[in-house]
């Protein structure tokens, strides 16, 4: 089946979106097929599938990352409602390192951000009882877990929160600045 592959200003990270195949009684889209990945370059192997409920519009879920040897790269989707889904570059002697991208991901319009290893990601809701579903390259180990400040200055991510107050979880209310990250990452690694 066709998707649509579009290149993002950040190396290796890439919006995917599937075609949708729509009558009457709804759609029908494969929203996952090696095959057609492969066809535009895209070989990345996932072994794991995560899923994941916000109630309240406004939740920040993020930045977060796993390092090597247990790095992973992400091919994250929105089942229901909105999110806004970013990531920023951590990959020391990269030409964009501290750089952010992002896009709209939603129920709707159906598309897919490719994370690759050596991005710090997360996403905002835009809607309540939004659910983000993502495949992973490799398995969860919290040993390896690591996290950049969602609102760090040096970063400067644009949320769209408005007035807005986030939700967030203790670990991301508290997660350092990338000026205080010793990345485990590098431009040649990945």
């Amino acid at each position: 089946m066709p998707l649509a592959v579009e290149r993002t200003p950040l190396l290796g990270v890439i919006i995917i979106t599937p075609a949708r195949f729509g009558d009457h009684r709804g759609f029908f889209s494969e929203s996952y097929s090696f095959k057609a990945l492969t066809e535009h370059g895209i070989t990345t192997q996932f072994v794991q599938d995560n899923h994941s409920l916000s109630m309240i519009q406004g939740t920040i879920r993020g930045l977060h990352f796993q390092a090597p040897p247990h790095a992973q790269h992400k091919l994250v989707r929105c089942g229901r409602g909105a999110l806004f889904d970013v990531v920023v570059d951590i990959r020391n002697g990269s030409p964009t390192y501290g750089q952010w991208f992002g896009a709209e991901l939603s129920f709707e319009n159906g598309k897919q951000l490719l994370v690759p290893a050596g991005f710090a990601h997360g996403f905002v809701t835009r809607a309540p009882e939004t659910e983000i579903i993502y495949k992973c390259s490799d398995y969860y180990a919290q040993e390896t877990e690591g996290a950049v400040a969602w609102d760090d200055p040096q970063v400067g991510i644009d949320w769209g929160l408005g007035d807005m107050t986030p939700v967030l979880s203790d670990k991301d209310a508290n997660a350092p600045a990338l000026a205080d990250l010793n990345s485990p990452f590098t431009f040649e690694d990945v």
